[in-house]
């Protein structure tokens, strides 16, 4: 399957710093997984929390689909999120230090055809590392110009 849904959070590089990284299975009922493959879905301001020593996905939007029937989903409600013991163990125990969370950064559908979403723990930046990586952006942006010519 060659699906080329591929939702990216842009403001998450840029507003975090990322410590680790995971992919993560998302259990969503049928019509959010056919809303998805339409690519009507927001990542946008998405951060995930746990509840009963399991991991949720909220503010994730995945748009009403259009052709339902008598059923149909909420387009914000929370998502549960499938990783390994370990992992969540490690996550729960890292998102209990101050200034520690988990943002969504990406989210797609995998070759085996499942919905995938991939998670970072992050922790916030300042402003003045925004402003250095700016710097650095700006400074490799002119390098490779000066480089093609």
């Amino acid at each position: 399957m060659s699906n080329k849904i591929d939702i990216r959070n842009k403001k998450a590089s840029r507003d975090y710093e990322f410590i680790e990284k995971y992919t993560a299975g998302i259990v969503l009922t049928g019509t959010e997984i056919k809303s998805l493959r339409m690519g009507k879905a927001s990542i946008a301001d998405t951060f995930c929390s746990f509840k009963n020593r399991e991991l949720w996905v909220r503010n994730m939007h995945i748009a009403e689909y259009a052709n339902r029937g008598y059923a149909n989903h909420d387009p914000v409600w929370d998502r549960k999120l499938l990783l390994n013991a370990s992992e969540l163990k490690k996550l729960e125990r890292k998102t209990r230090e101050r200034g520690y969370t988990i943002v969504a950064t990406r989210l797609f559908i995998a070759d085996t055809g499942y919905a995938k979403l991939n998670i970072a723990l992050v922790r916030g930046k300042k402003e003045y590392d925004k402003r250095e990586d700016i710097k650095r952006r700006d400074t490799q942006r002119q390098y490779e110009r000066l480089r093609k010519l």
